[in-house]
């Protein structure tokens, strides 16, 4: 296994699986959900079942209440026996008992010898309902309510107890089919949202494979139909293998116009050196000069399809014309060079690519004019329009295309690297920028149109 291999596996482990990571939340969640609903609905199921045994206690206990009354020695009597007849079975777990303070209890004959707690010191005028446990191995649930029965000044307490064994055991039934039930409910759902989580995600594997057969050669852009939410991420992965293709054929060309440039330079050095001309020296030195010239210029090409995304490039154009003015000026004195236009324009280009620009468009203007340089600055439609202007001989319209091929030059008898041209076409296009060749109408020479897209305002 290759160390790349492995540290793959490593940052797979580190950083989790997508799918475990949504099964796992979506589990927890549900698991959540159902342990408090069901932790609710126990609560509202068991107290239902309590409170239907409360009911049943309640109306042996109303049935009591109707059927006592006081005999002649002052004691409770009933008129009619309780129905059921576990009262009359010795701890059969249903009972009653009538008591009364400084009175001996009343017990029904399923408490044969035990009798129910008597606390005295409450008052029950209402029903009140509780769980005892004052027999050891039976537990009680007990009703009892005080009432104060006619020719009796006495406060009898009315007692009827069951024993929660059958109410324990239903609760009992109840919590383990919600239980079950329960767990077969959050098995299901999470089944389901392992389910949905694997064929939610299907449109990223597909899309994994598709960029695997891209970097495989097989396929040069990602196809086939994909969610809308997917969707977006395929458009921009094949907006950046376009972007990629255009930044690679750039640099093919950019080593091409560089070779090129460097190429007539060394010739002519070693053509010098195997003559053994006289004037060796100062030509290496020129044709250095010349070679460091082109360095520079495509150095700063490179640097420009570097920034051309930064949203933040500005220059103002108005002073990198007259920079160059000045330059050309000192270079060509005879030339007279005049510029009018609008001064507060920005365009969206780093200073640094617009004075290269500027630079060989001026400079060829002064180099193949006729000794006038016209230059206009305006703008039009979200772009700085330069023109750039000469009285020179022009360029035929048939010549107007071929002339930005790098190396193209029309007129051999000045020196140049024919690259001037076509280094301001591909510096202006890097920004958005274009370029192209006209007439001029008022000098008569050739008319070089720049449009540069316009910087925001900040």
């Amino acid at each position: 296994m290759t160390a790349d291999v492995q540290e793959r596996f490593r940052a797979v482990r580190r950083n989790g699986s997508l799918t475990r990571r949504m099964i796992l939340i979506a589990a927890a969640w549900i698991l959540l959900l159902l342990a408090g609903g069901g932790l609710a609905l126990d609560r509202v199921l068991a107290s239902a079942v309590t409170r239907n045994f409360d009911d049943q206690l309640e109306y042996v206990l109303q049935s009591l209440l109707v059927s006592a009354e006081i005999g002649p020695d002052g004691e409770v009597i009933f008129n009619r026996e309780p129905a059921d007849q576990r009262f009359l079975e010795p701890y059969s777990g249903l009972y009653w008992q009538v008591s009364a303070p400084g009175r001996e209890p009343f017990p029904s004959r399923s408490l044969w010898d035990r009798q129910l707690a008597y606390g005295a010191n409450h008052d029950d005028r209402s029903v009140h309902t509780y769980d005892s446990s004052q027999f050891r191995d039976e537990k009680l649930r007990v009703v009892e309510r005080d009432v104060t029965l006619p020719r009796s000044k006495t406060r009898w307490r009315f007692q009827v107890a069951q024993s929660r064994s059958g109410l324990d055991a239903q609760i009992d039934v109840l919590r383990r089919t919600l239980v079950r039930s329960f767990l077969l409910l959050g098995l299901g759902l999470i089944v389901l949202a392992a389910l949905q989580t694997f064929y939610g995600l299907l449109p990223l594997r597909k899309l994994r494979l598709e960029i695997a057969k891209m970097r495989g050669g097989r396929i040069n852009r990602i196809s086939g139909d994909m969610p809308v939410e997917v969707a977006p991420l395929v458009e921009e992965l094949n907006a950046l293998v376009a972007h990629n293709e255009v930044q690679a054929e750039e640099a093919r060309r950019h080593a091409g116009n560089l070779a090129h440039a460097l190429k007539t330079p060394l010739t002519v050095i070693m053509n010098a050196a195997t003559a053994n001309a006289d004037d060796l020296s100062e030509t290496v030195v020129r044709e250095a000069r010349t070679m460091r010239r082109q360095v520079d210029h495509h150095l700063a090409r490179a640097r420009a399809v570097g920034r051309r995304g930064s949203a933040h490039s500005r220059a103002e154009v108005w002073p990198s014309i007259e920079s160059v003015e000045r330059a050309v000026q000192r270079l060509y004195p005879h030339v007279r060079i005049d510029m009018d236009g609008r001064k507060d324009l920005v365009a969206h280009i780093e200073r640094q690519d617009l004075d290269e620009i500027m630079g060989n468009l001026m400079e060829n203007a002064a180099k193949y004019g006729g000794g006038s340089l016209f230059v206009t600055v305006a703008a039009q439609a979200g772009f700085v329009e330069i023109l750039v202007e000469d009285d020179g001989t022009g360029i035929p319209e048939e010549e107007r295309v071929r002339i930005f091929d790098r190396g193209a030059r029309l007129d051999t008898g000045k020196p140049g690297t024919g690259l001037g041209l076509a280094i301001v076409r591909d510096v202006a296009e890097i920004y958005e920028g274009t370029v192209t060749l006209e007439e001029s109408e008022d000098l008569g020479g050739l008319l070089v149109r720049l449009r540069l897209p316009m910087a925001q305002a900040e």
